[in-house]
Parts: structure tokens; sequence; C-alpha cells
């Protein structure tokens, strides 16, 4: 993930606006991952700099412009998947069992054939 803050990218309606576009080419994994951060986000027992480290990684999914273009295809979201990972494994320690679960809850929604 590169050192810079993405967190002026960040709005809850362009989150909602990447993900209606792209949330079939930017696979489970991401989808998944943006959405457990997306529920940890809201809690407000989540710790204001673990906010600011999942805004950040959130803002850089949002991004149009990042180190590999969404429109690549296979890869255009690995850089995404990458930054998602640093910022989950940053704030892990408050990512609440019931942020993986409603995350699971809307990507059964949203995929019902994905198997899980």
């Amino acid at each position: 993930m590169e050192d810079q803050d993405h967190s002026d990218e960040y709005s809850e309606d362009s989150l909602w606006k990447k993900l209606g576009g792209f949330a079939r080419n930017a696979g489970i994994e991401v989808v998944e991952k943006v959405l457990t951060l997306y529920e940890a986000l809201k809690d407000e027992d989540t710790p204001k700099w673990a906010k600011g480290t999942i805004i950040s990684a959130l803002g850089y999914f949002i991004a149009p412009v990042d180190a590999i273009p969404d429109l690549v295809p296979v890869v255009g979201f690995s850089d995404d998947l990458g930054a998602l990972a640093v910022a989950f494994g940053i704030v892990a320690a408050h990512v609440k069992r019931e942020h993986i679960d409603r995350a699971k809850q809307t990507m059964q929604r949203w995929f019902p054939d994905s198997g899980e």
C-alpha cells in the first residue's frame, strides 16, 4: 500500500457507487474485506485511529486513479486487495465477529451463488 492518505476520497455514497459498479469484477475477497471494514467503521467502539486507517483504505479502493487501474482484467483490483489487507491487519483487533457476520450476510444477498 502506498504511504499516501486516501481518506479524502472516502464518502459513504462514493463507496456504494464503486461497489455497485465493480462488485462482480472486484471479486468476492475484495468486496468482503470492503464490507467488513465498513462495518467496523460504523461501530462506535472502533477507535478513531482505526477508523482513520479504514477510511484511508476504503478511499484507496474508491480512488479513480491507483497503482493498477481497476479496468485491467484479472489484476485490476490486486492493489486494492493489498491495501485492504494491510488495513485489515492493522485494525484486526477491532474487527468484531458481528462485523464479519454482517459483511457475510450482505455478501450472501449480493452473491447468493458464492457458496458462503
